[in-house]
């Protein structure tokens, strides 16, 4: 606010996380803005028809009538609003008359997850038609952008250090920042991984484990078979979030979870699995239903347990009592992760925590622990000649296109044959604390974690974790102790038997630490093999010797305690 008005800039751009109040902001500086009949109207470009209502609620309790009916055909409203709320794509079917509306009188335009404005060439430019003559423009967004060829319509760019252009904010406030300031709740991210099996669309049939290292396709295929609900990965991963729920519930009695689906048969087939495990129906909002933010708002102010949707609530639905999360859709781009994310980190109250449980695969694990990353809308070049630089790029780009369609292709015609989840890892404030893929859904190791109190700060969450980290290394410990008297005591050939056994845990421990050194970092598991036997010496891992072992775990947890440091 003191950065705006102290500039009075004709353009702002304002990127914060979803949670930190940028609908409290434009309002603040749209009261200020008329009181100093500096703009006499205000018009709201939204996402979605839901959001035009939820803008248009804010804004009335901030005494600014805003009219959410409005259409770019209708002409005029009523005189007892001062502005109106509508949607990209409206504004791109009747550019014209949101023009002359926006020229009638001073006013300010205030462009709500501005990033849509990059969706299509057409809605750039029906923005940009529209709204050039604007007394003010402030633009606002609380997710990562996109990399493409479309220049969002009244946002600064500027060359990077590689002469690539970004987009320039006036003003960031990202995730870290909020947290920092409790504006927003910190998130466990649950990640559960598991057998997976299924046969091609060419007879083959395939097992996998969701989260080794495999081709896109194959990777693609894994997470379909998990999140396919005739599976036993779906279900068993529904019922822990559920318990995870009850724990929340304790300290936050209305506390609600979310569960994002693909599609629409699969959100229906959801609810009535959490009907089945919670013996109470679930809210299934689906986008293409009149009632989706009638649906919407009645959950918001009840305190039943489960919603579930397709795509309905990814982007700016304000649900403050959303404690958990199941992150069940195939769209996997740090763009939608992050807006789904975001319906979770709405702060409440001192101490609140939210839970994201999540299939165990490389690129959102990989998202879920640069949560704290702000990123900038990076415009790629058109390729207008043969000869230019970015041609090789482009046709790059068009083959990689090309192969994820026929991968497409191939994926229509897969068929899941069978899941199993196994409670994988705990991703928080950019650690990793868990089981590494060993344990099982329902046991207590997986409860330790399930069962973390719903309120707690972020250092004594963070506490926490690592007392649990602890007390498993420990009883692993114990164990291998124990296996190794029961064969010092079958076997007259103690040395033999005793090594074989610790060999075995110590190369299991050493394959979990450099599994998740690679969804940190994005380092091959050979990368790192070849790394470690560099600095500490030795053989391959399939014949090192104990202490040889040893020295490379120890070597990666150094590496991990100085990245999070």
């Amino acid at each position: 606010m003191q950065k705006y008005f102290t500039e009075h800039p004709r353009d702002f751009l304002a990127v914060a996380t979803p949670g930190a109040g940028k609908t409290t902001f434009a309002l603040s500086v749209a009261s200020e803005l008329l009181g100093r009949r500096i703009v006499d109207r205000i018009i709201v470009v939204a996402p979605t028809e839901h959001l035009k209502t939820q803008w248009a609620e804010a804004a009335s309790r901030a005494g600014i009538p805003i009219d959410p009916t409005y259409s770019a055909g209708k002409g005029k409203t009523s005189g007892d609003y001062v502005g109106v709320a509508v949607t990209y794509a409206g504004v791109a079917v009747n550019p014209l008359a949101m023009r002359i509306r926006t020229e009638r009188f001073k006013t300010l335009v205030i462009l709500d997850e501005v990033h849509h404005a990059g969706d299509a060439l057409s809605w750039g430019e029906g923005v940009r038609e529209a709204f050039e003559p604007a007394t003010r423009r402030l633009a606002l967004t609380g997710t990562p952008f996109r990399s493409d060829i479309n220049p969002i319509p009244f946002v600064t760019y500027a060359p990077g250090p590689d002469g690539v252009a970004r987009s320039v904010a006036d003003y960031t406030y990202g995730y870290g920042d909020a947290l920092a300031d409790h504006v927003v709740r910190p998130v466990l991210f649950m990640a559960y991984s598991g057998e997976m099996s299924w046969r091609t669309s060419a007879g083959d049939e395939i097992a996998a484990r969701l989260g080794e290292p495999l081709t896109k396709d194959l990777t693609n295929q894994a997470l379909r078979t998990a999140l396919d609900p005739q599976g036993s990965w779906i279900p068993s991963v529904l019922a822990a979030a559920d318990k995870r729920l009850s724990e929340v519930r304790r300290h936050v009695p209305d506390a609600g979870g979310l569960v994002i689906a693909t599609d629409q048969d699969s959100a229906r087939s959801y609810a009535k699995t959490l009907r089945q495990i919670t013996g109470e129906s679930a809210t299934v909002v689906l986008s293409d239903e009149k009632a989706a933010s009638k649906k919407i708002a009645e959950f918001s102010k009840s305190d039943s347990r489960w919603m579930v949707a397709v795509r309905m609530v990814s982007e700016g639905v304000d649900v403050p009592r959303l404690s958990v999360g199941v992150y069940a859709t195939t769209t996997s781009t740090p763009l939608f992760f992050a807006q789904a994310v975001g319906r979770f980190v709405r702060s409440r109250s001192r101490g609140e925590t939210a839970s994201v449980f999540l299939p165990s695969v490389p690129n959102l694990l990989t998202f879920a622990s640069e949560m704290e990353v702000t990123r900038d809308h990076v415009l790629q070049k058109k390729v207008r000649t043969e000869d230019d630089i970015f041609s090789p790029e482009e046709r790059l780009l068009e083959a990689a296109n090309a192969s994820e369609s026929a991968s497409s292709d191939l994926l229509a015609s897969f068929e899941a044959l069978g899941s199993e989840a196994r409670f994988d890892r705990v991703l928080f404030d950019g650690g990793e604390f868990g089981h590494a893929g060993e344990v099982q859904v329902g046991s207590d190791e997986e409860m330790d974690f399930l069962g973390i109190p719903g309120l707690l700060e972020a250092d004594q969450m963070r506490d926490l974790l690592r007392q649990r980290q602890s007390d498993r290394a420990r009883k692993q410990k114990s164990a291998l102790a124990s296996r190794v008297d029961e064969a010092k005591r079958a076997s007259e050939d103690l040395t033999e038997v005793a090594t074989h056994e610790q060999l075995a845990v110590l190369r299991r421990e050493l394959n979990g630490l450099v599994a998740a050194w690679y969804h940190r970092t994005g380092t091959p598991h050979g990368m790192t093999h070849a790394k470690l036997r560099k600095e500490c010496g030795g053989p391959a891992a399939a014949i090192a010797n104990a202490e040889q072992l040893r020295a490379r775990i120890d070597r990666v947890r150094d590496w991990a305690a100085r990245k999070s440091s």
